[in-house]
């Protein structure tokens, strides 16, 4: 294989009290990861100020918890195959229904997190 001015990437795991996510990808237009979510748990109740995301269910089954256009929260259960868009400023959550895997794929800005509430102590932080 011949060097094509790409640069290697060694993936990052990042430990969560909901599970893990493994950022595969960092550019300074997009990030790429896999989200594992346990059953039962959940993330953050949260909106971003910047960031923009779509996720992609890869296994299990997730709930959506996603601010409509009318400020009003809906709740949307997902399955492997289907996915939704996180529109920036929109509050959601996402809860494992059963053990779930995601892809996302979002704009750069991983510290834009805006938490509303959190199972796991960590409202009004960034704190992985």
């Amino acid at each position: 294989m011949t060097d094509q001015g790409t640069e290697a990437f060694e993936p990052r795991r990042v430990e969560k009290p909901w599970g893990r996510e493994l950022i595969w990808a960092v550019t300074d237009r997009y990030v790429g990861k896999i989200l594992v979510i346990e059953t039962g748990r959940r993330l953050s109740y949260q909106r971003h100020e910047v960031k923009d995301e779509w996720i992609h269910v890869l296994s299990g089954r997730l709930l959506l918890t996603l601010e409509d256009a009318g400020g009003t929260d809906r709740d949307r259960e997902l399955r492997p195959g289907e996915g939704a868009h996180i529109e920036t400023g929109r509050r959601h959550r996402f809860t494992a229904i059963e053990r779930c895997e995601l892809a996302e794929v979002s704009t750069p800005e991983l510290d834009d997190v805006i938490r509303l509430s959190d199972d796991f102590g960590r409202e009004g932080t960034a704190a992985p």
